[in-house]
């Protein structure tokens, strides 16, 4: 697929979907793509249109998410955030449940959990949680192909909430229970949050300090001790990444991207990131060109 001149591939739900949520089991194998051009479409780089879940019930694949390589193995589940960009690699004949949901269709505690736990390595099932999951997702696809009574949506709308609810529960019982949280690692899981949604303009670890209402020596004392990382090298980690996606999914140039990540001073941007990866932005580029 050629790079998009502006922005990162998304791929979007169709208006066959019921108002910004998507529900399918899919089985694929390789024969199934015609041609060599409709096989590495499928396996194009693009982020979606909601927080999406696969379930691999069979098969096995191997993907790429935000430039880390998964091998997936039957039952797992895969979560990616919007913001995550992703792809194929490979894979051999899989079967796969998908739920994609819009944030204005979570319930917004869910939500608050899915950003807590973005980014998600890919999760193995248990045989039980498997089976649980599977109860609950063939209730999701019943309702989903029910449209014609007039609460197809109510019911759509909330019988994916609970999935996505058990879902995200399974990750989180991967992760350190808040209550049992240092002091540090609470400071740490705000500044993560905060970096998230703030990286375009803030750059500076004071600006931090500041949101969260501590002192910028105690903020890094708070990161250094849980990431073993400086407050700034937090903060240039995720605009590297932010810019890797950019520089590899799209055609902007070097100076639209520094910009666009809230960098007025280009050389400074440019140093920045031949620093953090040893190369510069153009070599990058030209390094991972598909």
């Amino acid at each position: 697929m050629p790079k998009n001149k502006n922005n990162i591939p998304v791929n979007s739900m169709t208006d066959g979907f019921s108002q910004g949520i998507s529900v399918d089991r899919i089985r694929i194998k390789n024969a199934d793509f015609i041609t060599a051009q409709q096989y590495e479409e499928a396996r194009s780089s693009h982020r979606d249109d909601g927080h999406t879940f696969h379930i691999v019930e069979k098969g096995a694949l191997h993907i790429e998410i935000d430039f880390q390589k998964h091998e997936i193995e039957a039952p797992s589940v895969v979560y990616m955030h919007p913001s995550q960009v992703h792809r194929i690699l490979d894979f051999k004949e899989i079967t796969v449940c998908s739920l994609a949901i819009k944030n204005e269709n979570l319930n917004p505690d869910y939500l608050k959990f899915l950003e807590e736990i973005a980014p998600a390595k890919p999760l193995k099932l248990t045989k039980e949680t498997y089976l649980i999951f599977s109860d609950i997702f063939s209730l999701c696809l019943n309702f989903s192909v029910q449209k014609n009574h007039k609460l197809h949506f109510p019911l759509l709308k909330d019988s994916c909430n609970t999935l996505v609810a058990f879902l995200t529960l399974q990750f989180l019982n991967q992760s350190k229970p808040d209550v049992n949280l240092s002091r540090f690692e609470i400071v740490t899981k705000g500044f993560k949050q905060l970096l998230e949604r703030e990286f375009h303009t803030l750059k500076r670890p004071y600006e931090y300090a500041g949101k969260l209402n501590i002192s910028t020596a105690y903020l890094n004392e708070c990161i250094k001790n849980t990431t073993g990382f400086s407050v700034t090298k937090n903060i240039h980690d995720r605009v590297i990444l932010e810019a890797k996606r950019l520089l590899h999914h799209t055609g902007k140039s070097v100076k639209e991207i520094a910009f666009e990540l809230g960098y007025e001073d280009y050389p400074y941007f440019s140093r920045t990131f031949t620093k953090a990866t040893g190369m510069s932005a153009l070599s990058f580029r030209n390094k991972n060109h598909d």
